[in-house]
């Protein structure tokens, strides 16, 4: 028996327009991110790919680009779980600034390393910020200590995987089809854990927004297949755009 697992970056966001670092920023779609989102419901009903249940982030952008590829798939009442878990990476004090300007500002090295290394946390929020997610509405139900000031990618895998494991796995191994709507790192930490990718790996990967990417599981839950929906070379050109971003 195989098991269908669909991951979907959310569509170009306000933020991603300004090259701005969004994090737990709760911002919106652009237009063009609302195109890509409607665009990635038409690709998962073309493949017949209707899911049975769906996970998102908190975040607007990702619940906006589920609820937008829904409806132009002409899907509806998915049962839907909404979790903070698989929020974007948080970037502490860098939420809020323009990637290059801050390039600019600590040099392109640091900022890189800030971005695109495993295990390097950015500076992080004091406790009393305005921005810090304890003075948030949407985390008034969540435990204060498991809210971040700062995260690396090695933090968003460990602050996601029990969720996939808790929440996520045992709905495909009920047999259903599962979507995730989330962001790119959180879905980066969750390939991560799929194809057993290494730190070094995992820095390369980029997810581009608003494509649908296709698992096939066995029964132990590991890929047997994994594709991009639509036109591969796409694909492949929206993905090395996220890694041409400044800072």
């Amino acid at each position: 028996m195989s098991h269908t697992l669909i991951l979907l970056r959310h569509g170009q966001s306000t933020w991603n327009l300004e090259n701005l670092f969004a994090g737990w920023t709760d911002v919106g779609l652009t237009d063009q991110g609302a195109i890509e989102a409607r665009t990635a419901g038409k690709l998962m009903a073309e493949a017949d790919l209707e899911p049975d249940v769906m996970f998102t982030s908190v975040l607007a952008r990702a619940t906006e680009t589920a609820d937008l590829a829904l409806d132009e798939a002409g899907w509806a009442d998915i049962p839907t779980y909404r979790s903070w878990r698989l929020n974007e990476r948080h970037y502490g004090d860098l939420q809020g600034l323009n990637k290059k300007e801050t390039a600019e500002r600590f040099g392109a090295d640091q900022v890189l390393v800030w971005r695109r290394s495993y295990d390097t946390q950015p500076p992080a929020l004091d406790l009393d910020d305005e921005r810090h997610p304890s003075r948030d509405a949407l985390y008034a139900d969540v435990d204060p200590s498991e809210l971040p000031s700062t995260e690396a990618l090695s933090d968003v895998v460990d602050r996601l995987l029990p969720y996939w494991f808790e929440e996520i796995l045992p709905e495909l191994e009920e047999g259903k089809t599962v979507l995730i709507v989330a962001h790119g790192n959180s879905l980066r930490a969750l390939v991560k854990h799929l194809d057993n990718l290494s730190e070094e790996e995992i820095v390369e990967l980029n997810i581009p927004t608003g494509i649908p990417l296709v698992y096939v599981l066995d029964d132990e839950m590991r890929p047997i297949s994994s594709e991009y929906l639509g036109d591969p070379e796409a694909a492949q050109a929206a993905a090395d755009a996220v890694s041409r971003q400044a800072g």
